[in-house]
This record gives C-alpha cells, structure tokens and sequence, in this order.
C-alpha cells in the first residue's frame, strides 16, 4: 500500500476529490488508471484512443483484434487482457486520502493552458489546492548550479511577480527552481510544483520540506502514477506541463545545453512567451539565456518587462516591482573607498587579483572591504575566491 502521507500530515483539501473527478465515478476511474499504466500508450494515444473508442471502460471490452486494429502493440493489449487492478486500486487509495485529487483531461478542474498543448497529460495527480491549477502562472526555469546572482534574481522576480497577482510555476529541482519556489512562498504567494515522479515521491529527496510548502499555498503536480521513481527521461515531459500550465517561461540562468532551454523550447511550439535574463558574455550560465535572446526570446530586466508581453492582471499596473533596477539602489551608507572598490566589481565574477590591479588597493585591505560589503549584501562570494555583486 502506498497510504502514508508526504507530509505526515492529514491536512483537509480545498476541495473534495469528487469535484475533481466530476462525473467520473469510482469504477470509471480505475479504467483511466488501468490506461496510463498500460505499456507503449503515451499522452497522444491515450487521447486519441478517447476520440475513437470513448470512455476508458469501453476500450478494455474491446477484442484483440479490435484493439490490434486501433494500432496497438501487443504489449499493450497483453496488459490490457491482464490488468494489474490490485496496483489500480493501491493508485486509487492514493487519491481517496485528504488533499489528493485525480483530474481527468475531461474534468472542469483541468488547467485550461495545458489543456491546448498538442500533448496534454490525460490525468493530473494534483497534492494541494486544484484551484491552484487555474490561477494565472509564470513558469521560472533555469541552472541547477546557479549563482549566488542567479539564485537573487530568481526569487526576487518570483517576489515581484506573485504581487502583481501571479503564480509560480517551476520544476521543484536544486537552482533555480528552488529559489523561485522560495520567492513566491516568502512574498505568500501561490507556487506550483510539477514533479518527473509519482505524487508520493519526492525528487530531490532535500526538498521534502520545501514541497510539504508548496503543497500547503499551491500544489504539487504530476503526470505519473504513485509509486513512480525518477527517471531522467521523465524531465522532459515534466518540463512541457511546467510551461504548458503558464502564460510565459522566464529563463533566469543556462548553460547552452541546459535542460531548463527544453522547458523553453516547449514554451515556444505551445505558442507562449519566453523570456530570459541577459548576462556576461564570459559567463557559461548567461550562453543559454543569450542563445534564447538572439532567437526571438524577450529580453527581461525587471517584473514589468514580463507583464507588458502578457498583459495586465488584477493591480498589475500598480504593484511593487522588488526586482526592479538593483543596481541602482542608494549606495551613500559606503564610505568612499568602499564604494571605489564596489564600482569595480562586476554582476559576473570578478577575482581578487583583477580588483588589486583596478582598485590599488593590497589583498589584505580588499579581504576585510570585502568582508563588509558582503555582510551588508552588496556583494556574494563564488567558486574560485571571486566575487559578484549584488546590487
């Protein structure tokens, strides 16, 4: 049995699973899980077999010749001859507990985004609020290995987004997604996970408490059953929901073979906005959000440059931006010298050795100037004994 509940608690859910399944009964249910758990059947012929048969149940009445007929392998018409209901049944334990929803391509609660993808997921494993699902969302994507820089900027833009009445969507993954998640839950805003496993699982196995967050002011989301463990072709059908669900992707870092740039590209054939944060030439993390620039991607410095491609929410107009302009930020708190030696450091990182030579300053004096201006968060320490700054 897999009963336990993530988060060891028994929270009740915004709604009760029967809204989410709508008409769908138990017993039809079961033959919607007995379909995705049949081999070598993907999104596309899932849906396509809904178009052409009808409900799930009249499929698996079908003979096999008839179901060889609709152009199914023998493998999946040997699983569907001799269904595993007791794994079905263990799916449907998952979805009776509190706070657990199954939502079904067909039901009212399904995300309408995602909805107009040319692949939508059939079924939706949703631990949360599905009311999450149909607010309006901004995907932020990016490294797993950011910078102290990225990492900022990440959660201030989610920061600034949630106010102008957004939410955000990301892949729950080290980095960037993480930040994104983070800014969104310290502005209390709405933030969505989707997962590359099954609801019970959670990957990277760290963001255990950071999901138990989301799930308590959003949701996790996935497409695969319980039970399913990480696989690394997972990631790229995760990535479609991500930007499937959203109005636009933000990409804050990537290298040039990122696999946040996957997440991009899906935004772009789904026919949404992709956005990125420009960077150093001499930064690898910067290459992939260059790359996408050059493409046709908008070119983003502040929250605002987002909401004028995607048009005006609720007080948009008139909310915050926090990641607005940092670099302008008043800086007369600084004795002189210290502001000589900040005007010297870069947003990319810049060695101790470069600022001796640009400052005259000695290393000994620069270490503890340093110290300072990090403490006070103007600068960020990096591999390497660089520095970045900050604002």
């Amino acid at each position: 049995m897999r009963s336990a509940h993530l988060c060891g608690k028994m929270p009740g859910g915004l709604f009760n699973t029967n809204l989410t399944r709508k008409t769908i009964d138990t017993d039809d249910l079961r033959y919607w899980l007995a379909l995705l758990r049949t081999p070598r059947i993907g999104s596309r012929t899932f849906i396509a077999l809904l178009e052409r048969v009808g409900p799930p149940h009249e499929l698996f009445d079908q003979s096999r010749q008839a179901l060889s007929a609709l152009g199914l392998s023998d493998l999946s018409i040997d699983a569907i001859k001799s269904t595993d209901w007791q794994t079905v049944d263990q799916d449907l334990e998952w979805v009776e507990q509190p706070d657990h929803h199954l939502i079904t391509l067909h039901a009212a609660a399904y995300p309408p985004l995602l909805k107009n993808i040319p692949d939508p997921p059939p079924l939706l494993f949703v631990h949360g609020s599905p009311a999450a699902l149909r607010s309006h969302q901004l995907a932020i994507v990016g490294s797993r290995n950011p910078s102290t820089v990225g990492k900022t900027i990440a959660g201030q833009f989610a920061q600034a987004l949630v106010h102008c009445g957004l939410s955000i969507t990301s892949g729950l993954a080290l980095g960037i997604d993480a930040a994104s998640h983070r800014g969104a839950l310290d502005a209390n805003g709405t933030t969505l996970a989707v997962a590359g496993t099954g609801p019970d699982k959670i990957y990277p196995a760290t963001h255990k408490q950071l999901a138990c967050e989301i799930i308590e002011h959003g949701a996790l989301v996935t497409e695969f059953p319980p039970g399913t463990a990480a696989q690394a072709h997972h990631f790229p059908r995760r990535n479609r929901i991500i930007s499937g669900m959203s109005v636009g992707t933000l990409v804050v870092e990537a290298a040039i073979h990122s696999g946040s740039l996957i997440t991009a590209r899906a935004a772009l054939e789904q026919g949404r906005e992709v956005f990125a944060i420009p960077g150093s030439i001499h930064n690898p993390l910067a290459r992939g959000c260059n790359a996408l620039i050059r493409q046709g991607a908008k070119l983003v410095e502040t929250a605002r440059d987002i909401l004028e491609e995607i048009g005006s929410l609720a007080a948009a107009a008139e909310a915050p931006d926090p990641a607005a302009d940092t670099a302008a930020q008043p800086e007369e708190n600084l004795p002189e010298e210290y502001r000589n030696v900040l005007k010297e450091i870069a947003y990319a990182p810049t060695t101790v050795d470069t600022l001796v030579q640009t400052t005259e300053q000695s290393a000994e004096n620069l270490a503890s100037m340093l110290l300072v201006l990090e403490l006070r968060g103007y600068v960020a320490s990096s591999e390497g004994g660089a520095y970045y700054r900050l604002k």
